[in-house]
């Protein structure tokens, strides 16, 4: 083959021939009810991400304007970063200890042995 020629090639297969796309279930439920904080069984993760520790607490089932608010709230009386996916509060290093007295104050409550 020389510089600069496309190579051709034919597969035979058609997409009009019965194939079809596959769908895949989404691996986490997005929350459709909404409880309030007293309702709440929240409980602690830890992750290491790219060699740092990551908590994470949730799982929440809260608006996401309620949910960031209380994330925004958190994260400056912390002095931490974090954010919210898939319901779970992710916040930048491990202060389980610092996290857990701030939502027990909001209302939160959380699973026995957490």
């Amino acid at each position: 083959m020389s510089r600069g020629k496309k190579l051709d090639l034919f597969i035979g297969a058609d997409i009009d021939d019965g194939w079809a796309e596959v769908q895949t279930p989404r691996k986490s439920k997005i929350a459709s009810d909404i409880l309030e904080p007293e309702k709440h069984q929240l409980f602690f993760s830890k992750e290491k991400r790219r060699g740092k520790v990551v908590t994470l607490v949730g799982e929440f089932f809260l608006r996401k304007e309620d949910a960031t608010t209380t994330l925004k709230t958190l994260k400056k009386k912390l002095g931490c970063g974090g954010s919210f996916k898939e319901s779970f509060m992710e916040f930048q290093g491990d202060i389980k200890d610092k996290i857990r007295p701030l939502l027990v104050d909001a209302g939160f409550k959380f699973k026995p042995k957490h």
